[in-house]
């Protein structure tokens, strides 16, 4: 038995894939010579990524959108189908945090970040569950530890990333007669990150981050790839609800942040 992560005449598209994480996600698809498409709010960061992108295989293709708006995730998802044929593999990224008390956030900030993880995850599923390859097509929801682990400052993460995984679980149940398979990916400490910077801005509380990882390390934005490219594959074709840390264990230690 051989796991291939050849995704040459594969059709990948990345929600947020400009930026960070997403970015490298992106990247390891082009790499493995899927034909890529990204999208995310402003058309500038989509512009950059695909000039990126597009020097590493074949050339990718942009949409700048706000996950918030239904109609225009479906437009943007739709126009990379009729572009380039049934997506293969459909990405989740879209994400929004600030540490904050739950005593001082405003009911906006709180309703700002639901909108941006959880309904923006739902309208980005439910866009591309019509233009999806049937049967064999994946989509991964990029979600975060806060999602299962509760942590001080983070009330509003916490709760979005929560449903983004019930959400995963609910589509895998819906859609998996139809051949299609929905997981999520939970990164822990990814290093060169705007999420990091924020929950560990500074060297004091990198290296406590860093100590409380049981492999004792940040990750890369590659091994978070890496489970991707293989949620995307035929060696994950049996692989339907899955939730999968990507974290060196972060989350199972109880993923603990230097904050007070």
């Amino acid at each position: 038995m051989r796991a291939s992560f050849d995704y040459g005449g594969c059709n990948v598209m990345v929600v947020g894939g400009t930026s960070g994480i997403n970015l490298g996600i992106a990247q390891a698809f082009a790499e493995a010579g899927a034909r890529l498409g990204v999208a995310s709010r402003r058309q500038e960061k989509v512009d950059a990524a695909v000039a990126r992108l597009s020097r590493l295989g074949r050339p990718a293709l942009g949409y700048a959108f706000d996950v918030r708006d239904a109609e225009a995730v479906a437009a943007g998802i739709a126009a990379f189908a009729a572009e380039t044929g049934p997506i293969d593999v459909l990405v989740s990224g879209a994400a929004g945090n600030f540490p904050a008390p739950a005593a001082a956030i405003s009911p906006n900030g709180f309703k700002s970040v639901v909108d941006i993880d959880l309904l923006g995850t739902f309208h980005v599923m439910r866009a591309a569950y019509p233009h999806m390859r049937r049967p064999g097509g994946s989509l991964i929801n990029i979600s975060a530890p806060q999602s299962q682990i509760a942590m001080p400052l983070q009330t509003h993460v916490c709760a979005a990333k929560a449903g983004v995984d019930m959400t995963t679980r609910c589509l895998a149940i819906e859609w998996g007669p139809e051949g299609l398979r929905v997981n999520g990916v939970i990164p822990g400490p990814i290093d060169g990150t705007e999420g990091m910077a924020r929950l560990a801005p500074d060297e004091a509380s990198r290296r406590r981050v860093a100590q409380s990882v049981p492999m004792r390390r940040f990750g890369d934005p590659a091994d978070v790839a890496r489970v991707c490219l293989f949620l995307g594959s035929n060696a994950a074709g049996y692989v339907n609800g899955a939730i999968i840390p990507a974290d060196g264990g972060w989350s199972a230690a109880g993923a603990p942040l230097p904050l007070p």
